[in-house]
């Protein structure tokens, strides 16, 4: 009314969406959707403008009105927009050096690392990493390499340290990198084989879809949302999907099946959901019952739950195309079942499966299309998704007001387990009590009822009648009794959030996947939950016991199960990608090396297939005589500061180190100008990779510059450049170039050094030698 253009500002485009239809509710029509300002300033006046941006209260002009989401709809809890996440970051984050750790040079092998030490490199102050190899000798790596060495894995017996400038090693990496070679071969042979099949493409049904969507009564969070997207545009593209999609316990994995399975089910095909247990069955089966109320849709469950005759009709309902959407246990994997249409396999909690269940699965399927949902998967899977032959999303956003479960590990102590049991009860909720064995129940049932006689205390074990265990489940659930004492039955996917503290007995006797799986059984309301993992008092753990311990106590922050996933991975080993071993240690180069020799070898095998050469993995080596370092005054913590490092080593473009100076800034402070050295030297080993540069050393008087492989990627270009250069460079018959300067300072040097670096690579042809 006052003749100002109007914008509304939403801090995502699902609720930019749900505000729009709020509004045209209330008689607004005249909106449309815009990326940008400029785009918000282009619209007639008449029209307003819906733009993503994070802004929690509007603003105004004298020509244009800005209402933020909040002016509209009152006060929310704004999460800060996260970048995405990448499998390669966090397998880095949960891989972070410690002293005396095993470490594996790309060059030299196997070493330990033994701290960081500042060296003095052409007079000047550098900090490099000492690492330790056979017989006492040192390698001093400078950090800006850093990229060069890996950790080895957890598993260190009897690991012998390589020999500096030995054979052995170059032998033993090339055997591995030919082996890595023919699998990649493979691997990139099963994957085309499926990218050349067909499958019916299944877009989601306009207006249906949305009004589905809606139904969902959270907000999705953004790696939620961008799962569901990847999941859906799969599903539309024609090729058999074959998706992972990894989100930590309580994260909305579910609500990604759900949206794929009315895809599906409402393009006309059959979707079968397989899950490990029979209480997990049960829930996803009252769960997906309850979203498709009022759809024409048919959902059935296949599990002990249901009698001979329900079973008999359910699957002559699938074979006549009766049934849209079955969940079930191992029972959808019976010889006899036959499906009329099948387009959709969801495999839930994928890492309970064996190898004889998947091998079924895949004859399952052929030509469907695969959703797997995972919130710890078994390393060969995470490997798989990691090396890029099949396709992951990560769900590492947490849902808005949750938060972490507090975790002890501890000896038994009756007054502590006692608190937690009535604490839990006087708040109004309810405690999981779990035993690794059957026998252990009844002493533990009579150890609880004398230590908390207040509380009421059922049992609960697999091999109770199937209707017997639904019946306590439900009247815990509905509150019936306080403590559910059971086995890890509970352990798979049950969703309480009345449920808020969990006691582990004889945690020792558990693996790492399933203490992480029985604590995310907790804390999925806005609770504050609690996990007790006791042992035996007086009574020493297998190394193994310990280290599993260590690290569900290290992984006490939401989203940490992909951590877990990598450090599975580290512990056990990817295994065999091809044949039926599920773990494994990659004991001759360790895991990161594998890892990466593993993607360079899937990358070679797709772009050049088999006859494809890798080329070695090298780090350019830059000596120019400045100091070079994040000082220790500056980054008290090692630990962060070695952190720090690994990423600098893995900026690519100006861009990255622009955005990771100002992060720096934003952490620590002003940047010393040892740091800014570092980052410069950082761009100048790029331009290295770029013109094909593998040393580099500086002075007063010039410098002096060694090609790779005593080639430039462009020879012409070099000799043109070098007859411009009027006697100030030349090309020495050992192939270094040789250039005559006057640089008084070493700021001179090291922009003179920069400019020269980019001149070399802007003459090259490609981008890497």
């Amino acid at each position: 009314a006052a003749g100002r253009r109007v914008a509304l500002a939403t801090f995502t485009q699902g609720s930019r969406d749900r505000l729009a239809a709020v509004l045209r509710e209330h008689g607004l029509d005249a909106m449309a959707a815009v990326d940008s300002w400029q785009d918000a300033m282009a619209l007639p006046p008449a029209l307003v403008a819906l733009i993503v941006v994070g802004l929690e209260k509007g603003f105004a002009t004298p020509d244009m009105a800005v209402i933020a989401e909040q002016d509209v709809l009152g006060d929310r809890l704004v999460r800060p927009r996260r970048s995405r996440v990448r499998p390669e970051d966090v397998i880095a984050d949960a891989s972070s050096l410690l002293e005396g750790d095993l470490v594996v040079h790309a060059d030299h092998g196997i070493g330990r690392f033994d701290g960081l030490e500042t060296i003095s490199v052409l007079g000047a102050p550098h900090d490099c990493l000492r690492l330790i190899y056979d017989g006492g000798d040192k390698l001093y790596l400078p950090v800006e390499n850093i990229e060069l060495i890996g950790r080895y894995g957890s598993e260190t017996a009897g690991v012998q340290l390589d020999k500096l400038g030995g054979a052995a090693w170059q032998a033993r990496k090339a055997r591995m990198k030919q082996r890595i070679r023919e699998m990649a071969a493979e691997l990139i042979q099963v994957a085309a084989a499926r990218a050349l099949r067909q499958a019916a493409p299944l877009p989601p049904p306009e207006g249906l879809f949305d009004e589905f969507c809606a139904r969902f009564p959270y907000t999705e969070t953004d790696d939620q949302r961008r799962a569901i997207e990847e999941t859906i545009e799969d599903l539309a593209s024609g090729k058999p999907t074959d998706r992972l999609v990894c989100g930590d316990v309580g994260f909305g994995k579910t609500e990604v099946a759900l949206r794929a399975a009315f895809v599906a089910a409402l393009g006309g095909r059959q979707v079968a959901v397989v899950v490990p247990t029979t209480l997990l069955c049960r829930q996803h089966f009252k769960t997906f019952r309850e979203r498709f109320r009022d759809l024409p849709v048919r959902i059935e469950q296949l599990s002990r739950l249901v009698s001979a005759k329900q079973a008999k009709e359910i699957k002559r309902g699938l074979e006549e195309g009766t049934v849209e959407i079955v969940i079930g246990t191992h029972a959808l994997l019976a010889g006899d079942l036959r499906f009329k249409d099948l387009g959709l396999l969801i495999v839930d909690e994928e890492q309970h499966f064996g190898v004889a269940h998947k091998e079924k699965l895949k004859k399952l399927k052929s030509d469907v299309h695969v959703v797997t949902l995972s919130a710890t998967p078994i390393p060969r899977t995470l490997q798989l998704a990691m090396s890029g032959v099949r396709e992951m999303s990560i769900i590492a956003t947490p849902p808005v007001d949750r938060l972490a479960v507090r975790t002890y590990v501890m000896p038994f102590d009756p007054v502590v387990i006692r608190e937690a049991v009535l604490r839990e009860r006087y708040r109004g909720g309810q405690t999981f009590y779990v035993c690794p064995r059957i026998e252990d129940l009844d002493g533990v049932a009579a150890q609880i009822k004398g230590l908390v006689p207040e509380v009421k205390v059922e049992l609960m074990h697999g091999r109770m009648p199937v209707r017997e265990i639904e019946d306590k489940i439900a009247a815990f659930a509905d509150g019936g009794f306080d403590v559910l004492l059971s086995t890890n039955i509970i352990e798979s996917g049950l969703d309480m959030p009345a449920v808020n503290t969990i006691v582990i007995h004889r945690a020792d006797m558990f693996g790492l996947g399933q203490l992480y799986q029985l604590r995310g059984r907790v804390g999925r309301s806005k609770q504050r939950a609690y996990a007790y993992l006791t042992l035996p008092p007086r009574q020493k753990l297998s190394k193994a016991a310990e280290r599993r311990l260590e690290v569900m106590q290290t992984l006490d922050t939401l989203g940490a199960g992909f951590t877990l996933a990598s450090h599975d991975l580290d512990i056990r080993g990817a295994g065999n990608l091809l044949g039926e071993e599920q773990s494994g240690h990659i004991r001759e180069v360790g895991i990161e090396l594998y890892q990466q020799m593993l993607e360079d070898a899937v990358r070679e095998a797709r772009e050049h297939g088999q006859g494809g050469i890798m080329e070695e993995d090298w780090s350019p080596q830059i000596g120019v005589g400045m100091p070079v370092l994040i000082p220790d005054g500056y980054v008290a913590d090692l630990a962060v500061r070695l952190d720090l490092y690994r990423r600098i080593a893995r900026l690519a473009d100006p861009a990255d180190i622009e955005s990771f100076a100002a992060e720096m800034i934003d952490r620590f402070g002003p940047l010393p100008s040892e740091a800014e050295n570092l980052l410069k030297t950082v761009a100048v080993k790029q331009l290295c990779r770029r013109a094909g540069v593998e040393k580099v050393e500086a002075g007063p008087k010039g410098a002096v510059v060694a090609f790779r492989h005593n080639s430039f990627a462009n020879p012409g270009g070099l000799v043109a450049w070098l007859q411009g250069q009027a006697g100030t460079a030349k090309l020495r018959p050992d192939h270094k170039l040789v250039l005559m300067r006057n640089w008084e300072t070493p700021a001179e040097r090291m922009a003179g050094i920069h400019r020269l670096l980019g001149d070399l690579a802007a003459l090259c042809a490609t981008k890497s030698p």
